[in-house]
């Protein structure tokens, strides 16, 4: 290429650059103005919903060639450093750090948030409870492996709310320190990784043993400080540890989807594109649960028998997931006479809303007997 057309093109790039910088100021300028106008009417700061719509404002008008996936990662970090400027947010997750729960926090938040990896999905719960957190993130479903049952134990004994969903494509990537195949001589990574990639594993690597981590994360700093180990692990642990990848995607399903919740302690507005969790214990009476799970999509599972004579040994949660108008339009006068409204008494938690993956919003109860 000619040397003046490619010094004229790269003089364009940097007024466009230019250019942008400055309507990022501007745009930041307006967000500090919005941020005290929520300090005065004491408005919540983090509005899931709101960030949905610019995302999908912004795809539906561009025109390319700029793809669409990078309009949504560009305006996330726009958003998470904006928001950064209205009130720093602090964001506990399920550690350590490059874990997928930590890959989804940084989808849902930005780089610009403060990501502090905790031990257990209980000390999440702790840590935005008390305030130390604004915010947390926690694993509630995997499409391969069910639900997470410690996590919906959690929301029985806490005031919590579910802010938000992210839906994660899991995707595992064997990484070492060469990038070559040939250097591996022990695979290592959390059982649940291994076993998601066992055919992929035993084609191409027979005779390599496999070693069990405690995380995926875990795996990725072995593989850093040995060059003969190999980790499955994510593409984020594969930045944080200085690693290379031998091969991506060696799962055995491509769906494999893990379902993550974002906790805080405020209910969201109403936007009329609404998913709501609802958990409840029901009456110890002949076919009540199969009734309650017949409509709603749900996961029931036991648990533990609290003190006092409301709940009986064989009481279950159900986390039913459907938008809430079609619960309450269905299933209202059974629901209520069964187990009343989830807000007056201590064995209910209405955990929602949430806005569904690329939705927005999310509501209460409004039943009124």
């Amino acid at each position: 290429m000619d040397e003046k057309k490619l010094k004229d093109l790269r003089q364009q790039i940097d007024a466009l650059d230019d250019r942008i910088l400055t309507l990022l100021n501007q745009r930041a300028q307006v967000v500090v103005a919005v941020g005290k106008a929520k300090d005065e009417s004491a408005g919540v700061y983090y509005v899931p919903s709101r960030e949905q719509a610019i995302y999908e404002r912004l795809v539906a008008q561009n025109a390319g060639p700029f793809p669409d996936e990078g309009v949504r990662r560009v305006f996330r970090e726009i958003i998470s450093a904006s928001l950064s400027l209205e009130q720093p947010l602090k964001v506990a997750f399920l550690g350590p750090q490059a874990t997928y729960t930590h890959v989804a926090a940084m989808r849902q938040f930005g780089l610009s948030a403060q990501l502090v990896p905790l031990k257990s999905i209980a000390s999440i719960f702790d840590e935005v409870s008390r305030g130390r957190a604004s915010y947390g993130v926690v694993p509630v479903e995997n499409s391969n492996e069910g639900v997470v049952s410690h996590t919906l134990d959690m929301f029985m004994s806490s005031d919590l709310k579910v802010i938000a969903e992210i839906l994660l494509p899991v995707c595992h990537d064997l990484l070492n320190l060469s990038g070559q195949v040939e250097d591996v001589r022990k695979v290592v990574s959390h059982p649940q990784a291994i076993g998601q990639c066992r055919n992929w594993l035993e084609e191409n690597l027979p005779d390599i043993p496999l070693v069990d981590a405690a995380s995926t994360a875990t795996a990725a700093q072995q593989a850093a400080e040995d060059a003969s180990v190999a980790a499955i692990a994510s593409e984020a642990a594969a930045s944080l540890y200085g690693l290379r990848v031998v091969k991506h995607k060696i799962e055995d399903n491509p769906n494999n989807f893990t379902r993550f919740l974002v906790i805080g302690t405020e209910i969201q507005a109403p936007s009329g594109r609404d998913k709501t969790s609802i958990m409840f214990s029901v009456k110890d009476q002949a076919g009540v649960l199969y009734h309650m799970l017949e409509r709603p999509r749900g996961a029931a599972r036991p648990l533990p028998v609290p003190e006092g004579p409301r709940l009986l040994s064989e009481s279950a949660v159900i986390f039913a997931r459907r938008r809430l108008r079609y619960v309450i339009r269905n299933h209202d006068a059974f629901f209520h006479q069964q187990v009343g409204c989830c807000r007056r008494r201590p064995d209910r938690r209405f955990a929602g809303p949430g806005p569904e993956r690329g939705r927005r919003g999310g509501a209460g109860c409004r039943y009124r007997p």
